[in-house]
């Protein structure tokens, strides 16, 4: 239900009466077979009935939100919000200004999909309408087919505001704002009200039911994980070409792009391809220096899949296929941080036992190389943090249809919450030493490095997803070898 751009007038070209008339003649009838069930849609019936028990009695509004303007006219590429997509099971640009709504029964609720629907061939809509029409964006869906993909009941989006309202007065109504304001905007004018409590309510238990992934979700990662490891491989034959023609981070950006495009629906995020100095910025995403000879690339990239599911691997790697002594000592010592951050990794543990393993290498590290201006201890120590000069960010986040996923948790559940089988976290340590550090040793200035691995948390430990990428310097330098030779 976002809104809709005007057509322009100084555009437009009139249509005859007579294309009117011929425009409805001479198609060939829409396929009379149903499509299947999207395997995503197959599962999200468990995760509507776990949200329901969380709210009975009430309607549920989820929304996927709409097209987002990119420049004028022109849009950036759809993508549904998470909490619709986990749902509902759609996935990849379906279906703009769609709405799920959870209607209160005797026995939990009763879900329906409220979307725009495909006209008919001899409509105004079918030729003209740059939103919606099949000449423009493509085949649309009927009202039984969307039926067929999701196994939800399916009605005509102009039908949702009535069916909003009906016994409106007796009935608790939350929304999901954050997805699409016109909708949020529909339920405060029904509800009479701006019930911001309730619908963060409902915000913060949508993302904590992402927090532990089914069967299903485990699957993906380990597909979305499988596929940006091809990406990966890529990306590393064709450093030489990155290298010869300039602007290599742009390069290396664009490899993994069309990798990740072919494979699945998207980048999970934008790709960080950071070149020498540029690896010490966290989120490098400019991406427009040159590769050279001697410098270490870091890496952080992710396919996301269909279904939205996304991995997020980095790796740092030597721009030559060799590591030189000094970022050597540097990727060891981050190896090290982030197999101890992975042994910590495990059912009933903290969240934050996997980042206190994890930078406690690093202090210890940073003190043995003389760079810290006190001890580890006491920079680990709530009076210190002097080490977070080289590695300022956290070593874990959820992950999964976002790659921040379940960020709306609560403390307690997330940064204070106890790690369960069915979890996926990132384990991703990284020390990062700036050209203009003057408090580095003048060898190790303009040296970043991170490792970054998808975990998911499993009953007796946890299972790297991406462990199919190389980690050890031995084993790095071994793996590009081949690649850089062709």
């Amino acid at each position: 239900m976002s809104e809709k751009s005007p057509a322009l007038p100084n555009r437009q070209q009139p249509f005859s009466d007579a294309f009117r008339a011929f425009i409805g003649e001479g198609w060939a009838p829409h396929p009379a077979e149903l499509p299947g069930l999207l395997p995503a849609a197959a599962v999200a019936p468990d995760r509507r009935r776990s949200i329901s028990a969380q709210f009975p009695g009430e309607r549920l509004v989820i929304p996927a939100g709409g097209l987002k303007i990119r420049s004028n006219d022109t849009d950036y590429r759809y993508r549904p919000h998470s909490a619709f997509a986990h749902l509902t099971g759609l996935g990849s640009d379906q279906e703009p200004d769609s709405v799920l709504v959870l209607e209160p029964k005797d026995t939990g609720h009763e879900g329906t999909l409220y979307f725009k629907p495909r006209a008919p061939r001899d409509s105004e809509e079918f030729y003209s309408d740059a939103r919606y029409g099949e000449m423009w964006v493509g085949r649309r869906l009927s009202l039984a087919e969307m039926t067929a993909l999701t196994g939800l009941a399916c009605a005509d989006i102009k039908d949702l505001e009535d069916d909003l309202a009906k016994n409106a007065e007796d009935t608790r109504i939350r929304v999901l704002r954050q997805a699409d304001e016109l909708v949020a905007a529909l339920v405060d004018r029904i509800r009479r009200s701006t019930d911001i409590e309730a619908d963060q309510a409902l915000t913060v238990a949508l993302s904590e039911l992402r927090l532990v992934k089914d069967v299903f979700e485990a699957d993906q990662m380990r597909d979305a994980c499988a596929k940006t490891a091809a990406a990966f491989e890529a990306v590393v034959a064709d450093l030489p070409e990155a290298v010869r023609r300039g602007r290599g981070e742009r390069w290396v950006e664009g490899v993994f792009g069309l990798h990740a495009r072919h494979a699945g629906n998207a980048i999970g995020y934008d790709t960080i391809a950071a070149s020498g100095d540029h690896a010490c910025t966290l989120h490098w995403i400019r991406n427009d220096g040159d590769l050279r000879e001697g410098d270490l690339l870091l890496l952080d990239a992710g396919v996301e899949l269909d279904t939205l599911y996304t991995a997020d691997i980095t790796r740092t790697l030597p721009v030559s296929g060799r590591f030189s002594e000094a970022q050597r000592k540097v990727y060891e010592a981050v190896l090290e941080a982030q197999e101890a951050g992975i042994a910590a990794a495990k059912p009933g543990a903290k969240f934050s036992d996997v980042h206190r393993a994890a930078i406690a290498v690093v202090a210890r590290h940073l003190e043995q190389w003389g760079i810290l201006p006190t001890t580890a201890e006491d920079s680990l120590s709530e009076q210190g943090g002097q080490h977070r000069r080289w590695m300022v960010h956290g070593t874990s986040h959820h992950l999964g249809i976002d790659v921040h996923d379940c960020a709306q948790a609560r403390l307690e559940m997330y940064r204070e919450g106890t790690l369960k089988p069915g979890m996926v976290i990132t384990v991703e340590p990284g020390i990062y030493f700036k050209a203009d550090d003057q408090l580095v040793p003048v060898e190790l200035r303009g040296i970043g490095v991170r490792i970054e691995d998808d975990i998911l948390i499993t009953e007796d430990g946890n299972e790297n997803l991406s462990g199919m990428l190389p980690r050890s310097v031995d084993d790095v330098e071994a793996w590009m070898a081949p690649l850089l030779r062709g």
